[in-house]
This record gives C-alpha cells, structure tokens and sequence, in this order.
C-alpha cells in the first residue's frame, strides 16, 4: 500500500503540515482537486505538466479537522489522498487536466487503485466552480458513451471543500525518494508509462531528463 518511509521524524513533521495553502504565488492561477489513489504518484503526474505551476498533495472529502496521514490511512475519517493543482488556463486547459486524471488511473475500481485499497484511495473529482462540475460531468459522460472502460466510472464528483495539506514529507514524495521500495515497484513505472504518453504536454525540464 501506500506507505511512507520517514517513521522517526513522523511527529516533528506533523507540527509543519499546515504551512501551506493560498498563498501571493498563486494569485491570478486556477484551482483543480483530483484524488485517484495513493497522492506520491498523482502528485508526480500533474508537477510534470506545463501550465501548472504548483501541485499539493492533502487530504479532503473527511471529516476530522487536521488530519494525520495515519487518521487518514486508517480509513475512518472519510478523507481521501488527493492534490490539488494550480495551472494556468491559458497554458493548460481543465479538460486537458480531466484527461490526464482519467488515463492515469482506474476510476472503475471502488475504494482501490491497485495494492492501495480503502476509501482514502477512492477515485473523487472536487469541483470549484460549476463550469468544472460541467466539464467534469461531461467528459465522464462521454467517456461512458465511448465505451472507455470495461466497467462504469464509480468516480466522485462533489464541491471542493476543506483541503488539508499533507505532512511535510509527503510533497514531492516520488523525487525526493526515488529508492523507496513503493516508488521503485509501484510508481517509477506508471510515471514513465505516464511521460511517453504525454510527452508533449511535459515541461522541457522534464524532457530533458529523459
């Protein structure tokens, strides 16, 4: 499953979880919120696009207030791993962003993505607006029509609400521990699999390391 690697400065860390959030940064940029499974590989995805500027992995769609990633893990809080990305529209375009969330990962699969089973791996789209709640509900609605899948779409979608920023060692958990075990086996190859098909949508940063 979805497991992280840094137990002895888990305490510590959780004092800085919320540091992050709107911020100068951002100003000017649109917000999207995805959850479809464990959030180091979503995360990994969406960073790599040009247009968005910042991705965030957190927690939202629960209950408890500042959530612990062990909370959230435990599968009792009706938290879901998720990010939330800020892009420019100008450069990238919310269908654009719902296309990618789509090929990466299985939105037919109730409460599971792989190995990573329990409702805080659910497949969710959190709209803020309702031109997003439109597009969402379309671009679902032909992937249907389309016969996409084998089985139906069992994603959310439901208003964003209270997103809270994961712990301080879960962002850009997939380049900062490119040795953890999971990352090795798990994710390193669906963000491969990931960059040759949307190599050109890729920041040159990253064609570069290819």
């Amino acid at each position: 499953m979805c497991t992280e690697s840094g137990g002895e400065q888990r305490t510590y860390l959780q004092q800085s979880a919320y540091s992050y959030g709107d911020s100068p940064d951002t100003v000017g940029l649109s917000k999207a919120t995805f959850a479809g499974g464990c959030f180091w590989c979503t995360e990994a995805y969406f960073e790599r696009l040009k247009g968005v500027d910042r991705v965030e992995s957190g927690y939202t769609g629960g209950r408890e207030q500042r959530p612990t990633y062990e909370q959230v893990s435990s599968g009792k809080t009706g938290h879901a791993e998720a990010v939330r990305i800020w892009y420019r529209p100008d450069v990238i375009s919310y269908r654009e962003l719902l296309e990618v969330f789509f090929a990466t990962h299985d939105p037919t699969t109730l409460n599971r993505q792989g190995p990573d089973v329990g409702k805080q791996y659910r497949s969710a789209l959190y709209y803020h607006d309702d031109k997003q709640r439109n597009q969402a509900s379309n671009y679902m609605r032909a992937l249907e029509d389309a016969g996409t899948f084998r089985s139906m779409i069992v994603t959310e979608l439901k208003p964003a609400g209270k997103f809270w920023i994961a712990e301080d060692y879960h962002q850009d958990y997939y380049r900062n521990n490119p040795d953890d075990p999971y990352v090795v086996s798990i994710a390193r190859p669906k963000v491969l699999k990931f960059e040759d098909a949307f190599r050109s949508k890729l920041k040159d940063s990253y064609l570069k390391q290819q």
